[in-house]
């Protein structure tokens, strides 16, 4: 559903993704991992048509990034890091906006509107001005524009940055409800949230792929059994091989 073809992307002399490869199918949740500056966002970012890769292409649902742009955007749901919304509309006004701008049927915007609601749990607060929300909600109505238009792929990155321990539960609840009829990408710093979450895990570090496995297998590498020491073991290798 969803393949990675050799990224590549460079900021004048810093090699910021260099040759990324990876597939995920339909029914998989996939953990998309990496220290800062690894080229996690810039990855994601390529996927999502936003940022034009050196090198390489994606295919969404059998379209591609780069020669078939909106028809591999219309089948894929975007979360940014940060993503921006209108801080002066209500979250309905602002899922009406996108529900237009997605050019989705007459007839079904307002049960999809609805559902993208309900599933991240913003009813709440849907008459209230998005500059208004906390850090959270902001998060949950970014989560329900990625999700309105029910699209095939999910590419989330830190889906449950700001929430609190209750909103983050609803959000692996809601994940491992869409899971089995979408590919989803889920990039987060939260290791412990990851074997909750994801089936697989890849590890990017210095824009290369140093691990792609389960979390379980990536765990084993490590002498205590845990993802954040197999995580550190990883990262620490590839800084070593690069001095």
């Amino acid at each position: 559903m969803l393949d990675v073809r050799a990224l590549e992307k460079s900021y004048g002399a810093k090699h910021a993704v260099r040759g990324v490869s990876f597939t995920v199918e339909k029914g998989t949740v996939l953990g998309f991992l990496g220290p800062n500056g690894a080229g996690k966002s810039t990855t994601m970012r390529m996927i999502a048509g936003v940022l034009e890769p050196d090198a390489g292409d994606v295919i969404v649902d059998g379209k591609s990034i780069l020669s078939d742009r909106r028809a591999a955007q219309a089948a894929l749901g975007y979360l940014p890091e940060g993503a921006p919304l209108y801080n002066d509309m209500t979250p309905p006004e602002f899922l009406r906006f996108l529900a237009e701008a997605r050019a989705l049927p007459r007839a079904g915007r307002r049960d999809a509107i609805d559902r993208a609601i309900a599933d991240a749990r913003i009813s709440t607060v849907s008459h209230q001005r998005i500059g208004d929300l906390s850090k959270g909600y902001r998060r949950r109505v970014g989560l329900a524009g990625a999700i309105l238009h029910d699209p095939p792929v999910l590419v989330l990155d830190e889906p449950t940055d700001g929430l609190d321990p209750n909103q983050k539960r609803a959000v692996r609840a809601l994940i491992a409800r869409m899971a089995p009829t979408k590919a989803i990408i889920i990039s987060t710093h939260t290791l412990t949230e990851v074997p909750a979450m994801c089936h697989r895990a890849v590890l990017i570090d210095r824009g290369r792929i140093i691990a792609d496995d389960t979390p379980a297998g990536i765990a084993r590498r490590s002498e205590d059994g845990t993802l954040e020491s197999a995580f550190a073991r990883l990262t620490d290798q590839v800084e070593d091989e690069t001095q």
